[in-house]
């Protein structure tokens, strides 16, 4: 838009229509400016306080963290800085990578197996009366509200030598299993409650993306002569690709911060074959030897980098798509 002169300067020969007209652009031009600057602004506002709430409970907490990590802390002495030596401590110390190793193998046996069950209740739910489905949605939600203490203690009693898992396994002629002291089915044993906990909520989000897809687009596969599994294939799982993007790293990251389960149910044992990183971290936490906080600290922040890294690959693996329209 050109810049308009002062009237004084216009030629004579400008007839009044014209000078009407540019001003009247003029007006409109500062009005506009005008309104853009007052959206601006109502979203600032509208922005400013989870700003200022991640800024409190988030930003500054890490960066604090960050600073301590490189201070050799002590209740009785100051602070004293020695740089990255205590990562240096955590990157040479074999449990850090047992127990990365530990909650890596905890993950891929959760996630997946949570996934796959969602999968499978997700269709099944789709395909009942409303009151069925309502009725189902109700139940497998259930597990969702049940805290984490309660499920250890249940499978607990579940693991017993005369409890239901050794029962199930009797009738295969299986003698019953120490599942909890038996250093090669602990972890396994383990993750069970973490699949029970999980696949609730995973349900329910793959059932109302699947709901979302148009059924224009299975009426179209009918009438080519699509079988369920060819309809599975080729249209439900491409069209939930983004949400199980978001499952998988909310499912990653979750399961590989557990330490509740672990804690309870088997204490990090039998021989630190159920210890995930954050029960490393918290057994280093309490430990009796001096700047013991700072230890954990520098661990902590490592296993932050260690998700970050991961979702990172997760994003890459499994590349998102733009969403269909109905």
């Amino acid at each position: 838009m050109s810049v308009i002169p002062n009237n004084r300067f216009l030629p004579a020969w400008l007839s009044l229509t014209e000078r009407r007209a540019r001003r009247a652009q003029r007006r409109r031009a500062r009005q506009s400016k005008g309104h853009l600057h007052r959206s601006n602004v109502t979203a600032y506002l509208m922005i400013a306080p989870m700003v200022i709430l991640l800024a409190i409970f988030v930003i500054y907490p890490l960066g604090y963290a960050v600073w301590l990590s490189g201070h050799r802390i002590s209740f009785y002495k100051p602070a004293v800085w020695v740089g990255l030596d205590f990562y240096r401590f955590v990157l040479t110390d074999p449990r850090f990578w047992h127990s990365l190793r530990i909650g890596l193998t905890y993950s891929a046996m959760v996630v997946p197996a949570g996934l796959l069950i969602a999968l499978l209740l997700a269709s099944f739910i789709k395909t009942l009366s409303t009151g069925l489905a309502s009725a189902l949605k109700v139940t497998v939600y259930v597990p969702a509200v049940v805290a984490s203490i309660i499920a250890a203690n249940v499978f607990i009693l579940v693991y017993q030598d005369a409890g239901i898992a050794n029962s199930i396994v009797g009738f295969f002629g299986i003698g019953p299993v120490a599942w909890l002291n038996d250093p090669s089915v602990a972890l396994a044993a383990v993750a069970v409650p973490g699949v029970w906990l999980g696949f609730g909520i995973s349900t329910l989000i793959l059932l109302a993306a699947m709901l979302d897809i148009p059924s224009s687009y299975y009426e179209s596969a009918s009438l080519d002569g699509a079988n369920a599994f060819q309809t599975m294939w080729y249209i439900t799982l491409p069209l939930l690709r983004n949400v199980f993007v978001f499952l998988s790293v909310t499912g990653v990251t979750i399961s590989l911060q557990e330490f509740l389960l672990p804690l309870i149910m088997t204490s990090g044992g039998p021989v630190d074959r159920t210890l995930t990183p954050n029960l490393f971290i918290i057994n280093s936490f309490r430990d009796s030897t001096p700047y013991a906080t700072s230890f954990s600290l520098a661990a902590a922040l490592l296993l932050f980098i260690v998700l970050g890294s991961i979702s990172i690959l997760i994003f890459t693996a499994i590349s998102s798509v733009k969403a269909v329209d109905g």
